[in-house]
Formats: structure tokens, C-alpha cells, sequence
């Protein structure tokens, strides 16, 4: 709620950002003429946008709200002083060719998803940084666009509907550091001009539809860092100009169609290439031993390829390496006891490969090491108990991330998020729908640093939730056998675990109680005994599947106090017995969840009325009620909304006066954004 302004004539700067205002703007805060600074970011705010009274306006910032409508003729009267515009992440439409013509002083514009529709005109000289991605442009770009005294620094005009060709003029914005048209509908060739672009660091061309030919000039962008050409559909061979672009830290090549040519293209031998991706080609043979001498790279991406062979051992000595991803391939043989060299080693991604032989005790030396997928192979005998230290003490590793300067490691697309969250999880699922290219980056970002971007309850009587990061173990689809390891417990990041389709055996060890799951899927084993009561501590736990196994005995009441679950499948256990309570969270579940079970029974006293099953199985039973996954993940869909699209530079340049602030603190589980602040 706002309070009034029509007796703060003087006020001068005003931040209400970060809060759960809602409703629209007050018509008395146009008669707060001496306003220069107004952040009213990242709240509920909508209806249409009327600030014509604020004529003294230097910082606008109106990010991730609800706003909407057109913005033709709403900036001319109150623009003449506007140096920064953000109202990026909102519903506003329309085109806006004309809209900030009048507005001289100009210089930092994000429009950055929202549904504004048209063309790309002239009236971007004057601008510094420029953003219009995530929208619905359309059209060709004309050479006028780019006049010869083009001042831009930043443009991202990404995930449009943008066609044609580049145009040379391109050349004439010699100040700018990023160019990023991923995710267009450009053609033809890279135009030659990128290369008098001297200042040039990050260059995202992916996801159009650019010829094969590299211009040899591109070599002269000197301080060139991070390059993205994925998704093009180049076809054969990697390039060998990407070889000798010596100042890549960053090649983003995935999705190309490739055949070969990782060796002979020279990326290899990049002095400074921390990060390559070369996943969805169809590169095929052994993989590459040469990549153990990467000076420093630090996530290597090959999967979903066609690599066959087995993992060189040598891959144990890349120190740095953070990332693993080989999953999705034909790789053979055992996993390399050399791999628990790796103590940098956050992900290992080795899934839906032919991978044989027991999983080495030696992994359990991988101390950062948090996100481990090894499901859909042919692993054999038992969980090592050394599993447990695996990912024990990463904070080495997000430290070193911390300090870190150099560029993100993300392009600003999904395909680096959707590798974190595990394929396949129950409660995950949904998060995809909220995904924008540039929350993507900045959740990634935050990722690497150790940052909670999901709100996990802790297993405590009180039931808080705090952001934190986010461990999982996949295990699925393997041969392995024998019991659950109990000092399994001790993975204190832990929260999801996914044994099942396996031929583990022996009783669900109580002490997995100790551990903040939200997801645990071991069905489909050998599992016997009773349930351990103690699961019903799991106060967190949102999906439970310990469905075809041999469990037996009463199902625990204290089932029924796991409130979050949303997901329950006790179905084929047929020694199971109890009777399904009339009240409490075990009443919410249909027969669907204990299909199979004829010890089980409903009480006669419940109101509920199981319907006949619509299928023979269901590897997973979803409760027939309004209450969904998405109700514990709540907290992680603020965060989304909340932290929205990380604004453009705040307050860049400009020394603000002497002023009245009136700020009304956060409400509720907010997560700080880690926006870009350059300047």
C-alpha cells in the first residue's frame, strides 16, 4: 500500500523495490516533481504506466512487475532528464519506434521481456546499452540502424523473431563490448565487420541460422573471451579458425551437427578456454586424450554424441575441471578410480552411457563434488560407503568462483540450468515453464558460486526453509546390489536420491532419515522389512517411491505427517499391510498409490472413495487433490518472479543529490539480486 505523495513535493529520491506491492501507481506520485531516482523493481505492481507529472527523472527502474499496455507517448513529457530506463520483465506492448526520440540525455535502455512487437529502427546511436531481448521483434536490422557515430557498448536484441542478414554497419559501434542476436532467425554470412569491433568481448550468435564460414577477420577481436555459435546446423568438421582465436575462455558449439574435427580444429590447445561445449553433435570414436592437457578447463561438456570406448583415465590429472558431462553417449568400461583426483568437481554427469564395473570407492575423494548422475548404465555390485564424503567441503571451489572475474560461465540460454536440475525428477519438473534466458544466466551464475537458489525446508520441528544448495544423487537404471550404506546420512547437501531399478536389497537403512530429502525414489529393487518410521521426520519430503519391492509389516502412521508430500507410491509391496487413515496426509492418496498391496486397506470411516484405476501401473502417484508440487515450491517461484531478470545497471554514472529515501523493508523469504552492476 502507498502512502500519499502529494505533500512530498521536494522528495528526491524514492526506493520501494523489492517488496509485495501491489495495485497500480498512485495518480498523486505524478505531483512529486522533484523526483530524480525511482526504483519501484521487483513487486506486484500492474495496470498501465503513467509517470508524465516526473519531469525531473534521471533513474527509472520498474523491473519484474505487472505492468502493461503500450508506451507510445508515455516518456516524451517527463524524458528530457532520463538517463536510465528499466522496465524490463513486464507485460507491456506494442512497438516502441519513436518512443524515446525526445529523450537526448539517454543512455542505458533495457525493454527486455516484455511483448512489444515490431521492428528495430534507427535512434539506437546515442545509446550506450540497449536491450530488447525476449520479445517479439521481427523484421530485418537496416544498415541505418548503426550510424557512424554509434556509442553503443551493450546490445542484446536475443530470443526474437528477427531475420536476415547482419549488417556490415555493425562495424561502426566501435565501443561495444557485447553483442548477443541468440536465438534469431539471422542467415547468411557473419558479417566481416564484427572484426573492426576491437573492444569486443562477448560475441552470442547461436540459434540462427549463420553460413558455415568463419571470416578469417574475426581474429582481429583481440580481447575476444566468450563466443557462442551453437545451434547454426554448421555440419562437418569444426572449424579451424576457432583453433586460433587464442583469447577464448568461453566456445559454445553444441548443437551444430558435427562429425569430427575436434582435434585436428585446434580447440584443444586454447591457452585460456575454460569452458567447451560440445554436446548434440555426432562426433563419434574415442574420446579425445588430449583434453587431460586443457591447461585450464574447467567444465567440458560432450554428451549426447556418439563416443564409444572408455573414459581415459587421464581425465583424473585436469585439476580444475568443475564439470563432467558425458552423458548420453556409448562410453564403455568402468569409471576411472582416477576420477576421485578430481577436487574441484561439482558435476558428474555420466548417464544413459554402457558404463560396467562397481562405482569406485576412490569417488568419495571428490570434496566439492554435489551433483552426481549416473542412471541408465550397467553398473554393478555395491554403493561404496565412501560415497558419503563425496561433496562434503565444496566451498573451496564456490570461493575460488567468488573471486573469480572473468565472464559468466553461461550464455544466456536454459541448456546450462536444465544440466544442473536432474532429468526425470518429480518436483522439478515445473520449474521449466519460468525459465527466461536471462534469469537462466543468473541462476547458473549463482550456482557456480555456491548460492542457494532453492528453498529446501530443514528437518527440524520448526519446519524452515532457507536457500541453500541443492545436492542430488541418481542412481537409477543400474545393476546395482546389496544394502544402502547407512553413513549415506552423512551427505549433508543431499536432497534428492534416486536408487530405483536397481537389485539393492536388505532393509531401508533408518538413519536416510537424518537427511533433508525432498525427493527419494528407490523403487523397483529388492528392498524388505519394514519402512523405517523414523522417514516420517523427512518433514521436506515432497516425493516418495518405494513402490515393487518386498517391504512388509504396518505401513508407519507417521507417514501422515509428512503435510508436503505430493507425490506417494507404496504400490506392489504385497506383505505391506495397515489401513489407510480417514484423516491426515495419507488419506489424501488414492488406490493408485498402493495399487497392488492387498494387505492395505481404507478406513470404513473415510470420506474418500478410491475410483478403479485408470492404468495397470504407475511408476508414480500423484495425490488427487488440488494441492500440488508446486505448493512447496513456492519459495523457488518467488525467488524466480522476485529476482526476475537482473536489472540493468543501476545508478551507472550518475551521482545522485542529496535526497529523502522512504524504503519499506523486504517482505517475506526474499532472495538478493546479483544483477551486473559494471559501472
Amino acid at each position: 500500500m502507498f502512502v500519499g505523495f502529494s505533500d512530498l513535493t521536494e522528495l528526491e529520491h524514492l526506493d520501494l523495490s523489492e517488496n509485495t506491492i501491489e495495485g497500480g501507481l498512485p495518480p498523486d506520485l505524478n505531483q512529486c516533481g522533484g523526483l530524480r531516482y525511482l526504483n519501484l523493481s521487483h513487486n506486484l505492481l500492474g495496470g498501465e504506466l503513467n509517470l508524465t507529472g516526473l519531469v525531473n527523472l534521471r533513474v527509472v527502474d520498474l523491473t519484474s512487475n505487472r505492468f502493461e499496455g503500450e508506451i507510445r507517448g508515455k516518456f516524451q513529457a517527463m524524458c528530457a532528464n532520463l538517463v536510465l530506463l528499466n522496465i524490463s520483465a513486464n507485460n507491456f506492448t506494442g512497438e516502441i519506434s519513436g518512443s524515446f526520440d525526445e529523450c537526448p540525455n539517454l543512455q542505458y535502455l533495457d525493454l527486455s521481456t516484455n511483448k512489444f512487437t515490431g521492428e528495430i529502427r534507427k535512434g539506437l546511436a546515442k545509446l550506450r546499452e540497449f536491450s530488447m531481448a525476449d520479445n517479439n521483434l521481427t523484421g530485418e536490422i537496416l544498415s541505418e540502424t548503426f550510424p557512424p557515430n554509434c556509442s553503443l557498448e551493450i546490445l542484446d536484441l536475443s530470443s526474437n523473431n528477427l531475420i536476415g542478414d547482419l549488417p556490415e554497419s555493425i562495424a561502426n559501434c566501435s565501443k561495444l563490448e557485447l553483442l548477443n542476436l541468440w536465438n534469431n532467425n539471422f542467415s547468411g554470412a557473419i558479417p566481416s565487420g564484427i572484426s573492426d569491433l576491437s573492444k569486443l568481448r562477448k560475441l552470442f550468435l547461436g540459434s540462427n541460422r549463420f553460413d558455415r564460414k568463419i571470416p578469417e577477420k574475426l581474429l582481429n577481436c583481440k580481447e575476444l573471451v566468450f563466443l557462442d555459435l551453437s545451434k547454426n546446423n554448421f555440419g562437418g568438421e569444426i572449424q579451424g579458425i576457432f583453433g586460433r582465436l587464442v583469447t577464448l575462455g568461453l566456445l559454445m558449439l553444441h548443437e551444430n551437427g558435427y562429425i569430427g574435427g575436434i582435434e585436428s580444429s585446434g580447440v584443444l590447445k586454447l591457452p585460456e578456454l575454460f569452458r567447451l561445449d560440445l554436446s548434440f553433435n555426432n562426433f563419434s570414436g574415442e574420446l579425445p586424450i588430449e583434453i587431460a592437457a586443457m591447461p585450464k578447463i574447467k567444465y567440458l561438456m560432450l554428451a549426447y554424441n556418439n563416443f564409444s570406448g572408455s573414459i581415459p583415465p587421464e581425465f583424473g590429472s585436469i585439476a580444475g575441471l568443475q564439470m563432467l558431462d558425458l552423458s548420453y553417449n556409448r562410453l564403455t568400461g568402468r569409471i576411472p578410480p582416477e576420477l576421485g583426483k578430481l577436487r574441484s568437481l561439482l558435476w558428474l554427469m555420466l548417464a544413459n552411457n554402457q558404463l560396467s564395473g562397481e562405482i569406485p570407492p576412490e569417488i568419495g575423494n571428490c570434496s566439492s563434488l554435489l551433483w552426481v548422475n549416473l542412471e541408465g548404465n550397467k553398473i554393478s555390485g555395491l554403493i561404496p560407503s565412501e560415497i558419503w564424503r563425496i561433496g562434503r567441503d565444496p566451498n573451496p571451489t564456490f570461493q575460488a568462483n567468488r573471486r573469480d572475474n572473468s565472464v559468466v560461465a553461461s550464455s544466456g540460454e536454459c541448456l546450462s540450468l536444465k544440466r544442473w536440475f536432474p532429468p526425470n525428477g518429480q518436483v522439478l519438473n515445473f520449474v521449466y515453464t519460468l525459465l527466461t534466458p536471462k534469469s537462466c544466466q543468473t541462476y547458473w551464475d549463482k550456482i557456480l558460486k555456491g548460492y542457494g537458489i532453492i528453498s529446501i525446508c530443514e528437518n527440524t520441528n520448526s519446519q524452515m526453509s532457507t536457500l541453500t544448495v541443492s545436492g542430488y544423487l541418481k542412481l537409477t537404471g543400474n545393476l546395482l546390489s546389496g544394502e544402502v550404506p547407512p553413513k549415506i546420512s552423512k551427505m549433508r547437501f543431499l536432497n534428492l536420491l534416486h536408487l530405483g531399478n536397481n537389485r539393492l536389497s536388505g532393509p531401508l537403512p533408518v538413519e536416510i532419515a537424518s537427511l533433508s530429502l525432498v525427493d527419494l525414489d528407490v523403487s523397483n529393487n529388492l528392498f524388505s522389512g519394514q519402512i523405517p518410521s523414523e522417514i516420517g521426520s523427512l518433514q521436506c519430503l515432497v516425493a516418495m517411491d518405494l513402490s515393487r519391492n518386498n517391504f512388509s509389516g504396518d505401513l508407519p502412521t507417521s507417514l501422515n505427517k509428512l503435510s508436503e508430500m505430493d507425490v506417494f507410491n507404496v504400490s506392489f509391496n504385497p506383505l505391506l499391510s495397515g489401513i489407510v487413515p480417514d484423516t491426515g496426509q495419507m488419506s489424501t492418496f488414492g488406490n493408485g498409490s498402493f495399487m497392488g498391496d492387498p494387505l492395505i486397506s481404507y478406513s470404513s470411516f473415510s470420506s474418500y472413495h478410491p475410483p478403479p484405476p485408470s492404468s495397470d501401473d504407475s511408476s508414480t502417484v500423484r495425490r488427487r487433490t488440488s494441492r500440488t508440487t508446486v505448493a512447496f515450491w513456492i519459495p523457488f517461484t518467488v525467488s524466480f518472479l522476485a529476482f526476475g531478470v537482473a536489472s540493468f545497471v543501476l545508478c551507472l554514472r550518475i551521482r545522485t543529490p542529496i535526497f529523502i529515501v522512504i524504503r519499506i523493508p523486504t517482505i517475506g523469504n526474499f532472495v538478493p539480486r546479483s544483477g551486473d552492476h559494471r559501472r
